[in-house]
């Protein structure tokens, strides 16, 4: 198989992405992660550009295993300067790495109207700068920045710019679509191209995702003789993103037979894509393809009964390769299979299986048209299975509940709950305060149960969100809780629906603790 050289560049081009911002600590942890998954170069930043990522190039030079992987990334020397006299070149040569990547211009326009140079200087600059960077021992990839662009209106000046990189001792040659707005069949032609030209070096690819093409670019550009990919994890970068690598990896490795990380390290891919999210505090895209949440997951009864007979008729790809699950969702949409499907996921071998889930799928449909909704909210709706397969009951009861909520002025809110309830032949009465409503709620419910149920502790809120279902019904309208809560080790989300926010809130809060001590005692 052929080996396709993975080049991640989340630390820098992900870090553009608007809304993330990722700490020297953050850039140490991913860039470790990375090396760990065999990723063969990891981006580190533009030491020239500013403190922090001269900070982490120090951490870098004195961290061994991070050093042979680490790459420096910075632009050539300034018209009319020698390298030697360049402040970046000098940033990139006493970072510590042993790899650099250089940008140079590729596109005239850039460099009459960006530069405002000459051709031939331009041409000058990225020869001397990687023939200086060579002559300090670093290896040199060179990043040919609006590649495709300058090669659909100047292809003989777009080619010299490789050949000045090439002469000057450059590696690696990546083609950049950095503008994003290149079609697929325009790469795999200009691909080739270059291929041909040079045979003796490594001809990369890096797409950006203006036109959703990122993936495909990548891809194609591969089969067109492109041996070094470049990309960011969960497709992160500047304006729409970069190629996404937990679609380009999969799709190079199983789809196309190339050798791109080690086959191990694919069954980690979805692990690695929510551990990037989650340092750059960004949500996980349900629907990204291989490692979304949604990736295999199955809502059609057609789908589900077709998949218990052969998984193979609605999945591309085992999800276990990449780490990820199928996963069968319930709705008013569902079909017996998918209940089904379920009883036998929760170990539920019931001798009247058909019948109990008659049963259960009646009882959907009916929440489902009061306004519940049990796709994302699966414990709640693993609770609702129980109850109906084998009469599980809540391990607490609700005596009754007061909520007062009072507003001082200047905008400060008190509240406090008490609450009444019965844990098995006893009843505790207790009442906590809260910054709101919600909040007293929740503290109460704790301080109640926390000495029957000391895990309790370990539970912590993770999101709440409140959806109106009605808009023409105003402040009366049917509203709609989601609650995520986690332990530590797992998270799980609730429902609860009615026209009062707290009862709401009561029932989603509710199912939430009485799921995660069912899991506890499993």
């Amino acid at each position: 198989m052929d080996k396709v050289v993975v080049y991640d560049t989340t630390l820098r081009d992900g870090a553009q992405t608007e809304g993330i911002s990722f700490s020297v600590a953050d850039k140490l942890k991913i860039a470790r992660r990375l090396v760990e998954m065999g990723f063969d170069y990891v981006e580190g930043g533009w030491p020239g550009s500013n403190p922090k990522d001269l900070e982490f190039f120090g951490q870098v030079a004195r961290d061994p295993v991070l050093r042979e992987k680490v790459t420096a990334f910075g632009s050539t020397r300034r018209k009319n300067t020698r390298p030697a006299d360049d402040e970046n070149l000098q940033r990139l040569c006493s970072c510590g790495v042993k790899t650099v990547t250089l940008f140079g211009k590729t596109w005239d326009l850039h460099v009459t109207r960006a530069l405002n140079t000459t051709l031939e200087e331009n041409l000058a600059m990225i020869r001397e700068s990687v023939a200086y960077l060579k002559e300090q021992g670093l290896e040199v990839i060179y990043d040919a920045e609006h590649f495709f662009d300058g090669y659909k209106e100047n292809p003989d000046y777009a080619l010299a710019t490789l050949e000045a990189a090439v002469s000057a001792g450059a590696s690696t040659l990546v083609l950049c679509d950095t503008n994003g707005g290149s079609m697929p069949w325009e790469v795999e032609a200009a691909v080739r191209r270059v291929v041909e030209k040079f045979p003796r070096v490594t001809v990369g690819i890096h797409a950006h995702n203006d036109t959703g093409m990122a993936v495909a670019n990548t891809v194609v550009a591969v089969k067109a003789g492109a041996r070094h990919v470049q990309g960011t994890v969960n497709g992160y970068g500047e304006r729409c993103g970069n190629a996404d690598l937990c679609a380009v990896l999969p799709n190079l490795t199983f789809k196309c037979g190339f050798t791109t990380l080690p086959r191990e390290s694919f069954s980690r891919l979805v692990e690695l894509s929510r551990y990037v999210s989650e340092v750059a505090n960004v949500h996980p895209y349900p629907q990204q393809p291989y490692v979304g949440m949604s990736a295999f997951a199955h809502k059609g009864g057609v789908h589900v009964s077709a998949i218990m007979k052969e998984p193979r008729c609605y999945e591309h790809i085992d999800p276990s390769l990449v780490g990820n699950r199928r996963r069968v969702l319930v709705s008013e949409l569902a079909g017996q299979s998918n209940l089904l499907y379920k009883l036998r996921e929760l170990n539920l071998d019931l001798p009247s299986q058909g019948e109990v889930a008659r049963q259960i799928l009646a009882e959907l449909k009916e929440l489902e048209r009061q306004g519940f909704q049990f796709e994302s909210a699966e414990a709640s709706f693993e609770l609702l299975v129980r109850r109906a397969a084998n009469g599980y009951e809540r391990p607490f009861v609700l005596e009754s509940l007061r909520i007062l909520t009072e507003l001082k002025e200047g905008g400060a809110v008190h509240a406090e709950a008490t609450i009444k309830l019965r844990v098995g032949d006893k009843v505790v009465h207790t009442a906590a305060e809260g910054n709101g409503p919600v909040n007293a709620l929740d503290n109460a419910l704790r301080k109640a149960l926390e000495q029957f149920y000391p895990a309790i502790k370990r539970m912590r809120l993770v999101d709440y969100k409140v959806r109106v279902l009605d808009g023409t019904a105003g402040t009366g309208a049917v509203v709609r809780v989601l609650i995520e809560t986690g332990d530590g080790q797992r998270t799980w989300v609730t429902v609860g629906v009615s026209p009062n926010i707290i009862e709401a809130s009561w029932q989603a809060l509710a199912d939430s603790f009485t799921y995660g001590l069912l899991k506890q005692a499993e």
